[in-house]
């Protein structure tokens, strides 16, 4: 963790609470070449203004430090890392030391001037262990020159650039000591044409854009889970639903793993299917066949499943603060959370998969048009993942009647979940 802070660094640290009240948090997930989540970037954007803008950067870093540190880096980002932003006065002030320095990539901005002092001081925090990235580097010039020999991750935009000349600045930048990170990676074909030239990491949202691919059909395995989801819906017959679980053996056996978890807290080994379904009972049968729905191999760390279960726990909890009163609305937000990603997982257009499962008009307004409340909350957490500020979300919020406050703390909690549920299925 380095050295406490002093007095000074704590005041730092501390905002105002009427500014700290106005931040959510942005966490974009940042993949390998194997297009599994190794990171996230930690932003936090101002919720209260009225047009797009670029937050204080020395704000937004106290602010990430402050609420990581109150709140602990894990329950964050879980076992990923976390590339925080650092502008030249986070940088030096003693504040940055609260970062882990084996949790943390201190991402320094394109604001940053290598001045002796500077570089000093990035010599004094990679000697206490801290790592760096470069952000947004389009091109050779004399700042990425001064700061590339300390830098452990050189992060390239990839808006900034010119089409054709990737491949020479990649080629220009490419160090055995250092990894390629291309940001804003918004196609399968920006994401391919960077694999082809070397790039380690990846960040964007091409993984969650639905490719639609004609005549494309939804797998029998996933097909089954649907049909399970359909008899829940419907409050059919216990052994109904039993019977159905039996016939696929890959959820039966998946069912079974997943009650004899801490996470259930069975207190004895289960080993029927009737048992384990009146175990999990029916609320979180269904949850766990929507998450169900997005694993392959069972694996967590697929970044398509976190952002959907992550879109489906904040939607519950925030539909549960908006409509306290109406218990099925945070169940009905969790399944349009969940759902808002299928036709990306299926490679399926969401009209053709919502004719495949009976859902309700507000759930299908949602999906197709984000209409209503359902749909206004999915545009919320849309707009969120890509840290946009703007009138479209303090309008979404305003709305909702939903405090930035209180949706940092929705945020934070949905986090913490979805961390337990990966730690306990990984």
């Amino acid at each position: 963790m380095g050295k406490p802070m002093t007095a000074v660094a704590q005041n730092e640290v501390q905002l105002p609470m009427p500014y700290a009240n106005q931040f959510f948090l942005a966490r974009q997930p940042i993949l390998n070449r194997s297009q599994r989540l190794v990171a996230y970037e930690l932003l936090y954007r101002n919720a209260e203004v009225h047009e797009a803008r670029v937050t204080d950067g020395t704000h937004a870093t106290a602010s990430v430090i402050a609420h990581a540190s109150e709140l602990g880096m894990e329950q964050v980002v879980g076992d990923q890392l976390a590339f925080v932003n650092v502008d030249t006065t986070g940088l030096m002030s003693d504040f940055i030391h609260f970062l882990p320095n084996d949790k943390v990539i201190l991402e320094v901005l394109e604001s940053v001037e290598p001045t002796p002092e500077v570089l000093n001081r990035l010599r004094e925090l990679k000697q206490a262990g801290y790592k760096f990235a470069l952000d947004d580097v389009a091109g050779e010039s004399a700042t990425v020159e001064a700061l590339r020999p300390l830098m452990d991750v050189i992060k390239v935009d990839l808006k900034q650039i010119e089409r054709g000349s990737l491949p020479a600045l990649a080629r220009s930048l490419r160090n055995p000591n250092q990894k390629l990170l291309a940001e804003k990676v918004e196609t399968v074909e920006e994401f391919r044409e960077c694999m082809d030239l070397g790039f380690e990491y990846f960040q964007g949202y091409y993984f969650a854009r639905p490719v639609i691919l004609s005549g494309k059909k939804i797998a029998p395995s996933q097909l089954s889970i649907m049909k399970l989801l359909d008899l829940l819906n419907r409050d059919a017959d216990q052994r109904e639903v039993e019977r159905s679980v039996k016939h696929d053996p890959l959820i039966s056996l998946n069912l079974l793993r997943l009650v004899n978890t801490p996470a259930v807290g069975a207190r004895f080994r289960i080993n029927s299917v009737g048992h384990a379904l009146i175990v999990l009972g029916r609320r979180q049968l269904q949850r766990w066949l929507q998450i169900l729905l997005y694993v392959k191999g069972a694996e967590f760390d697929s970044p398509l499943l976190q952002m959907a279960t992550t879109r489906g726990k904040t939607m519950e909890l925030v539909m549960g603060h908006v409509r306290p009163a109406e218990k099925v609305a945070a169940d009905i937000g969790f399944t349009v959370g969940i759902m808002s990603l299928m036709d990306a997982l299926f490679s399926v257009r969401m009209g053709e998969i919502l004719d495949c499962v009976n859902v309700l008009d507000e759930v299908r307004d949602a999906l197709l048009h984000r209409e209503g409340d359902y749909g206004d909350v999915l545009r919320l957490i849309e707009l969120i993942e890509r840290a946009q500020e703007g009138q479209e979300l303090t309008g979404i919020l305003h709305k909702l009647e939903l405090a930035p406050s209180a949706l940092y703390a929705l945020q934070r909690e949905a986090f913490e979940w979805v961390n337990e549920y990966a730690h306990h299925v990984a």
